[in-house]
């Protein structure tokens, strides 16, 4: 029988979040919790970040509260594994999983055909796999495996 893992789907809100959803289905073999933004249009998750983008006035001392808020999620939940579609709002739980000596797997996404995203590229360097969801993105991102849609 295979070991249960605690895994940790973060992403920023809107179609970063919608392709995370996808892998709802993992809750059937692991325990998952979900982390995105607060926005005014609420997504249903388990842990809520402050939305914050690096154009943002108040970018600085809002990743600097995400890293406190991510900590404490992380402290509380103890993933064995955090899996994410970007963006910002991702990298202090993305950065604990590398602290932490856990396993990061990025999912590019589906909306970059030809060119990868800021966060993607970053990722790139950090992630234990790095899954794109076209395979135009090889050249980009070399050593990704290609998945296929994650619709």
């Amino acid at each position: 029988m295979k070991e249960r893992k605690k895994i940790c789907l973060v992403s920023s809100s809107g179609g970063h979040f919608e392709q995370l959803k996808m892998l709802k289905s993992l809750e059937n073999e692991h325990d998952v919790f979900f982390v995105t933004e607060k926005t005014q249009y609420q997504e249903k998750a388990d842990y809520y970040l402050i939305q914050t983008g690096s154009k943002d006035k108040g970018f600085i001392y809002k990743m600097i509260k995400n890293f406190a808020y991510s900590l404490n999620i992380w402290v509380s939940e103890k993933p064995d594994l955090v899996i994410t579609t970007g963006t910002m709002v991702a990298i202090p739980l993305a950065v604990y999983s590398k602290i932490f000596k856990k396993k990061l797997i990025y999912i590019e996404t589906y909306a970059r055909v030809y060119d990868g995203t800021k966060a993607g590229k970053l990722m790139y360097k950090f992630a234990d796999l790095f899954i794109i969801q076209w395979e135009s993105l090889k050249e980009i991102y070399p050593n990704a495996v290609y998945g296929g849609s994650i619709y």
